[in-house]
């Protein structure tokens, strides 16, 4: 969602690395272009100016360190300011204790709902036994909604259908909750379109009646400035101990992630990157101003590596990549593996200049030609797999008509793949050489 802001700022930070000296006049321009960046983005205006002016007054009151170039100072010095603009903790949720409760609070469309089945999937691997209470009593289909998703994470949903009193239905969630040996209740909560009296009274008396260890706030990042002001309003009137940034995989402007901590002093907690129950990522400021500068977030993408790929499934593949035993089985698995990850784009993003080096490129279509790769070798039989040279024209007509692809797309998927054995062979077989005799150290390579 950063692209467009990421895109000024790098241009911004082009003129910055030319800077041989570091002055007020000629910092000057460059950072009216990283504040005009940020205004584009929808970042609070004061935010953006406080932001510039300390950015400004710590690059003149910085001694020039030899080995590092002025420009390149002034840009750690504003992923520094970023990281504390966006909070310089890495922020946990205070559960604890038998029964704890969390409320999540928000205006209609949010993704309040949602957030709530993605919450149980992240609290069970913290060892929490969660379960979803639907109190929110107003918005029709609400409470269907929630025991969809509740079944789909394999969470119990408790509800009294008809009823609209909020405390009558917390009674009944914990007196479930304690029959089934539940400690964590997470409450989702009725919402408007626009804050009014009613709504915060409800939640006030809720609140009062739970005494939830968390009261988490979930915002719509393509709201931009508006999610601030909403913020702030329900800050004063339930005192939020955070916030859950949704749909932060979409093409808005980010002002929103930027500003929220500045102007109300809580942590953003949570954030939404898609549409599925797994998709819900633990806020590190860090990572994400390094998203927003361009630097890419390796840290994340392998942490989620590890999560996804099976690490003995990858290790068979290497080593039979190496023996040139590469086969069309163990590229299926290939694929499966990368497509755990992600989408194409957000995989790239977390590359450092990544996106700047693929910029125009059609990633969309990049992400469909993996899709018809899975499709065309899945319509395959294991021994057409292990052993492609027996696919003649009768069966190719058969693989491109059970995937939906075209004969000819199936013969462009064979070339390549033929190719890329080869050139694995060829690399294997250069190994090889350089170890036995080709009179090189193997110690130059770190071998004993």
């Amino acid at each position: 969602m950063f692209d467009t802001l990421t895109g000024k700022l790098q241009q911004a930070f082009k003129n910055l690395r030319g800077l041989g000296k570091i002055t007020e006049s000629n910092i000057g321009d460059s950072l009216r272009e990283v504040r005009l960046a940020l205004l584009d983005a929808d970042v609070n205006f004061r935010v953006a100016k406080d932001f510039i002016d300390n950015v400004k007054q710590k690059a003149l009151g910085q001694e020039v360190v030899r080995s590092i170039q002025p420009g390149q100072q002034i840009i750690k010095i504003i992923n520094d300011e970023m990281i504390g603009l966006l909070g310089s903790e890495n922020p946990r949720l205070g559960i604890s204790g038998n029964p704890a409760t969390m409320m999540l609070i928000g205006l209609h469309g949010s993704g309040k709902t949602s957030t709530c089945a993605k919450m149980v999937r992240l609290l069970r691997k913290q060892g929490r036994t969660p379960i979803l209470v639907a109190a929110d009593v107003y918005r029709p289909a609400a409470v269907d909604q929630l025991q969809a998703l509740g079944g789909q994470v394999e969470a119990p949903v408790f509800c009294i259908p008809g009823e609209t009193d909020v405390i009558k239905i917390a009674k009944g969630a914990f007196s479930q909750a304690k029959g089934e040996n539940l400690n964590t209740l997470i409450f989702d909560t009725a919402g408007r379109f626009q804050i009014d009296e009613p709504l915060v009274n409800e939640l006030v008396r809720l609140k009062e009646y739970i005494k939830p260890q968390e009261v988490l706030l979930v915002l719509d990042a393509a709201t931009g400035q508006e999610a601030v002001n909403v913020a702030i309003e329900f800050d004063k009137a339930l005192n939020i101990t955070g916030s859950i940034l949704t749909k932060l995989d979409g093409d808005a402007r980010g002002g929103a992630a930027l500003s929220l901590r500045a102007v109300t002093g809580k942590p953003i907690k949570l954030a939404g990157v898609g549409e599925k129950v797994d998709d819900l990522e633990w806020f590190h400021p860090e990572r994400m101003a390094s998203r927003i500068l361009g630097m890419g977030d390796v840290v994340s993408l392998v942490e989620q590596a590890s999560e996804s790929v099976d690490m003995d499934d990858a290790k068979r593949i290497e080593d039979r990549l190496r023996k040139g035993q590469f086969t069309l089985e163990d590229f299926l698995t290939h694929l499966r593996q990368m497509k755990k990850l992600g989408p194409l784009d957000k995989i790239i993003g977390m590359l450092p200049g990544a996106a700047e080096v693929t910029k125009g490129a059609n990633l969309e279509k990049s992400q469909k030609e993996f899709v018809h790769m899975e499709a065309m070798i899945c319509g395959m039989t294991p021994q057409e797999r292990r052993n492609p040279n027996i696919l003649n024209a009768k069966r190719r007509i058969r693989i491109a008509k059970g995937s939906g692809v075209s004969v000819t797309e199936v013969n462009n998927m064979l070339k390549k793949f033929n190719q890329m054995q080869k050139m694995m062979k060829k690399m294997g077989k250069m190994q090889k050489k350089m170890f036995k005799g080709g009179g090189i150290n193997p110690a130059m390579f770190g071998r004993r």
